[in-house]
């Protein structure tokens, strides 16, 4: 483990693997830097990976005041150290804030998305409108395990009695250790999980260099969100949101080694 200063001089936490072209992976809410299983071992024969703790988790530092500017900036200086231009892969919510940086312009030269949680239409219930405000209060009162159960019940859609079951399960201690970070992931989804289309053309731009990928087991509106945006598109078979690294490394070996634009 190492650390590179972010443009406000937050310290953010990295570890590299393989050598290559870089390549930087960006977690969804509750993931560090350890919590992509296989999957850097599996790229790093093709690439210089470069694994992560998003700002406020595990050893890496935050600022008083959250802004989604600031994680993008947590992620040039990652490029940067890299050489200036990397390839990068975000998964869930770190979708979202890889496509952000893209469209804000960070120097990646292909972008790949694993299910990004955007709900688009109306095959599953949109966020409450005051979900982030909510989610706010219950960090500001330390309500840990009341904030990750409110994020699981109302952001990804799991049933109340499950959630209730999972409060005994050893991950549990680890979730509400970076709770305080699930309002970043709710201020970078803005308002794409409203139940309404993606606004015309917001990342169009990206098309050429950009992989949208789902899970053929995943639900409905997850798929949907995927559709929803420009770029070649590719359904793993059998996957769902917890996509198997041996399923995952395949597809994005291909696409970052490819000479073809999509």
């Amino acid at each position: 483990m190492d650390k590179v200063f972010s443009h406000d001089g937050t310290a953010i936490a990295y570890e590299r693997t393989g050598r290559g072209p870089a390549l930087v992976l960006v977690g969804g809410a509750f993931q560090r830097r350890g919590d992509f299983g296989e999957l850097p071992a599996l790229l790093a024969a093709r690439f210089d990976v470069i694994t992560y703790d998003r700002r406020g988790r595990g050893d890496s530092g935050d600022s008083v005041r959250y802004d989604v500017q600031r994680e993008v900036e947590d992620l040039d200086a990652l490029i940067a150290l890299a050489g200036g231009t990397a390839f990068v892969h975000g998964m869930s919510s770190g979708a979202v804030l890889a496509l952000e940086a893209a469209a804000r312009g960070s120097a990646i030269s292909r972008l790949s998305l694993y299910e990004p949680p955007f709900v688009v239409d109306e095959s599953r219930p949109p966020l409450p409108a005051d979900y982030l405000t909510h989610l706010e209060g219950l960090v500001a009162d330390d309500a840990r395990g009341a904030a990750v159960a409110y994020f699981l019940t109302h952001a990804v859609g799991v049933p109340a009695d499950v959630v209730e079951g999972m409060r005994h399960a050893p991950f549990w201690a680890d979730m509400e250790a970076v709770a305080h970070t699930l309002p970043y992931d709710g201020a970078v989804m803005g308002d794409t999980m409203s139940g309404r289309p993606l606004a015309p053309g917001r990342w169009d731009a990206l098309a050429d260099r950009l992989l949208v990928l789902d899970g053929g087991a995943s639900e409905n509106w997850i798929r949907s969100a995927a559709d929803a945006l420009p770029g070649l598109h590719r359904t793993l078979a059998g996957q769902d949101h917890g996509v198997a690294p041996d399923a995952l490394a395949p597809a994005l070996i291909e696409f970052f080694t490819t000479d073809e634009t999509p």
